[in-house]
């Protein structure tokens, strides 16, 4: 294994992650969508997921942070999106280190939850930066 693969299972070996099949019926959950825009272009939205650039992720899901965005608090159950759920694990497990003690991920990202044929809305919608 290299480096990277030794730190990424660390990072998920922190978190309690979902199943696309799984996370639709999570109620008051906050899906926060890292993807760059173009990727969201391309292939789409999660409906009612937030996108969040992740050069600035810490900064707005820190619960607690002067630049924060609205809308959870650290009881938030936070589920990250990525691709294919790689950087969302390592995403998650900061998230968790900043408070957020519910953030996890989706298991296979965007392309899985598609996959699975669960909803999915054009996009890109407008990041948080």
């Amino acid at each position: 294994m290299s480096a990277v693969d030794d730190v990424l299972a660390a990072a998920r070996a922190g978190l309690v992650r979902l199943t696309p099949q799984e996370a639709p019926a999570l109620d008051g959950a906050l899906f926060v969508d890292i993807r760059p825009a173009h990727d969201r272009a391309a292939e789409g939205e999660i409906p009612g997921s937030v996108p969040v650039e992740r050069i600035v992720l810490e900064w707005r899901l820190d619960p607690h942070g002067a630049h924060r965005m609205n809308g959870f608090t650290e009881d938030t159950v936070v589920v990250v999106v990525c691709n294919e759920s790689y950087a969302s694990s390592l995403a998650a497990r900061d998230l968790r280190a900043l408070g957020l003690t519910l953030a996890t991920d989706l298991v296979g990202g965007f392309r899985a939850w598609a996959a699975a044929g669960l909803p999915v809305r054009p996009g890109p919608t407008a990041a948080i930066t």
